[in-house]
């Protein structure tokens, strides 16, 4: 009998099984979310394919285009969302997720991104004066009802867009913190920023979140995002506001107008700390939410949803829900910070899993890489040769 044979007679018979790492394993199957029966969805445009031998941001488990859940844990709502996460702000563990590196369109959350971005530039007490291109908008497009010529400080801009969910707001703020290179160099820095949370799904056109082409983000990084938000006072002041007496600009508009908070979350869910609504037709429903309760500060996104079983807000409530009742310290993967998200960037594709690996978080759990496959694997060679040399030995002292 020739080696090859012995070896494949040995492996067939079970006598010897080759580690993975030799042979190659199967990828793990892709176990569905919990999705919402729905009798009809309006077409939206396709996401980009995930690149399977990308690595993924955030933990291998998170590269799934399925549910992401720790294992005992109780099966998460069911929802009509394409994709969601929920994160612990504080930790940044990621307590579970469905299809979080979907890339979609991201409709008004976009403005989270923006709010991360132009926040610290601009001083809250500057006196924006509203221009005509500040409201150039499609007719159906969600505004606050600026005045051309008139003037509001940046703190009213902030409170209309994060209120209000302001297109307007987002175009006059855009444009100031942008300079001399107005629209285009904000939504350049906005990218930037993405770029250095570590939100590689991110690619913003508009800093509304109005339907681009090419205008895309996931779950995951709107955690992030959000994350970077709601590590300033001043943004969580500004997104709590219940309402807001919007300014008189005479003689246009003598006396106002009142603003009222548009998510729900705020005065229906215990513990909430604001959070972010959106609509559009191709991107759907879309909804960031964050609420506290026992010394824990979680984060919910949802993006692709229908009004089925709730509305975005309502489903984000039951990840909320979900979330709060598991136990400390339940991770799927971990939300980057900047400084590893640097890392990540500046790693050769080569060394891309070995760099996330150095990234993970200290959570008492094992991770990276393991040499045991390889000790293993030359271990069952060098046993492997060993038979082959008896059964050659024993087979010439017999015909000679």
């Amino acid at each position: 009998m020739r080696a090859t044979g012995l070896v494949a007679a040995v492996v067939s018979a079970g006598l010897l099984a080759w580690p993975a790492p030799v042979l190659g394993a199967a990828p793990p199957a892709v176990v569905p979310c919990p999705y919402a029966s729905i009798p009809t969805i309006p077409p939206t445009p396709p996401s980009p394919v995930l690149d399977p031998a990308a690595q993924a941001v955030g933990g291998d488990q998170l590269g799934t285009t399925g549910l992401a859940v720790a294992a005992g844990t109780a099966a998460p709502p069911t929802l009509s969302a394409m994709s969601w996460i929920v994160a612990d702000l504080d930790t940044g563990e990621v307590l579970g997720a469905c299809a979080p590196h979907l890339r979609r369109r991201p409709a008004s959350v976009q403005k989270l991104l923006l709010a991360a971005t132009a926040l610290p530039k601009l001083d809250p007490a500057q006196v924006v004066e509203a221009t005509a291109e500040d409201l150039d908008l499609p007719k159906d497009s969600s505004a606050v009802g600026m005045i051309v010529g008139g003037k509001y400080p940046v703190s009213t801009l902030w409170l209309g867009l994060l209120l209000q969910s302001g297109n307007d707001t987002a175009n006059a703020l855009a444009r100031v913190a942008g300079g001399e290179g107005g629209v285009a160099a904000t939504i350049d820095a906005m990218n930037a920023e993405a770029r250095r949370l570590g939100a590689d799904d991110t690619h913003a056109v508009t800093p509304s979140g109005l339907d681009a082409p090419d205008q895309l983000t996931s779950a995951y990084d709107l955690a992030l995002i959000a994350r970077a938000d709601f590590a300033r006072p001043d943004f969580i002041t500004y997104d709590t506001t219940l309402a807001y007496q919007w300014p008189a600009q005479p003689p246009k508009d003598p006396k106002g107008f009142q603003i009222q908070n548009e998510n729900k979350l705020l005065t229906s869910y215990q513990g909430a700390i604001g959070g972010k609504t959106g609509f559009t037709d191709e991107a759907r429903h879309t909804y960031v939410g964050a609420a506290q309760r026992n010394g824990r500060r979680l984060v919910v996104t949802v993006m692709g949803a229908e009004i089925v079983p709730a509305r975005a807000w309502k489903q984000g409530t039951m990840l909320l829900d979900w979330g709060f009742a598991l136990p400390t310290g339940t991770s799927v993967g971990h939300l980057v910070t900047p400084e590893e998200a640097a890392k990540l960037h500046a790693a050769p594709p080569s060394a891309a899993a070995a760099a996330t690996a150095v990234a993970q978080p200290a959570t008492g759990k094992t991770g990276g890489y393991s040499i045991w496959p390889t000790i293993l694997a030359v271990g069952a060679v060098a046993l492997t040769a060993g038979v082959v040399g008896v059964v050659m030995l024993i087979r010439r002292r017999r015909t000679a």
